[in-house]
């Protein structure tokens, strides 16, 4: 049996979000597929994601020189707690989803201080005398993207700077393994929008028997 992490960010609902659409519907082929399989929702809008702020660093910084946890703040406790429950949910899963809108060029705010919680060193990476590397081995990733625009090829491109980021990170802790599938141009697409969004359920179904 392996654990599928699906990470929703975006605030929205399938009858009205490309991407969670797709993402649902992935979610249903999937467990099709893969009864066997435990599948854990992790939505970035309903999970209170700590941000990396000034109490987390005084925290941190406090338990690496040898402080206790019951030395910290009810706020540090709180949030470095948060933190933990997050990165051990995240490393113990075999398999990711992320499903996430572009925001202006991005992904939301949420999706980052999500990618904070879990790029922790010795936990999905280590520093080497030949560089990084990552721990997460033998995993692997889906990253649905919807955007208004098309950013995956012509002349804005290099523009595109979620699933860039986001494949970026994740080959960094170790999970090379990385597919994306990304719904485009839907704000310009007029009467092909309904079509755009058919044909990304459609690959999102395929991709999803054989994950």
């Amino acid at each position: 049996m392996s654990t599928l992490l699906y990470v929703t960010a975006h605030p929205g609902n399938p009858e009205t979000s490309y991407s969670l659409s797709a993402g649902e519907q992935f979610l249903q082929a999937y467990r099709e597929s893969h009864p066997q399989d435990e599948v854990v929702h992790v939505d970035l809008y309903q999970r209170n994601i700590p941000h990396i702020d000034a109490d987390v660093l005084d925290a941190w910084g406090k338990l690496q020189t040898g402080g206790t946890f019951n030395q910290l703040t009810e706020i540090q406790q709180q949030k470095v707690t948060q933190l933990n429950e997050l990165l051990e949910e995240f490393v113990a899963a075999d398999k990711y989803v992320f499903v996430t809108p572009m925001w202006n060029f991005s992904y939301p705010p949420v999706m980052k201080a999500y990618i904070d919680s879990f790029c922790v060193r010795a936990k999905t990476f280590k520093y080497t005398e030949n560089g990084p590397v990552g721990l997460l081995q033998n995993k692997k990733a889906f990253h649905i993207q919807a955007s208004g625009g098309v950013y995956s090829s012509g002349p804005v491109a290099d523009r595109e700077n979620g699933n860039r980021h986001l494949e970026t990170v994740l080959h960094f802790v170790g999970i090379t393994d990385v597919q994306h599938l990304f719904i485009e141009g839907v704000s310009t697409a007029g009467e092909r929008a309904p079509q755009i969004k058919a044909e990304s359920i459609e690959q999102a179904r395929s991709i999803a028997q054989t994950f």
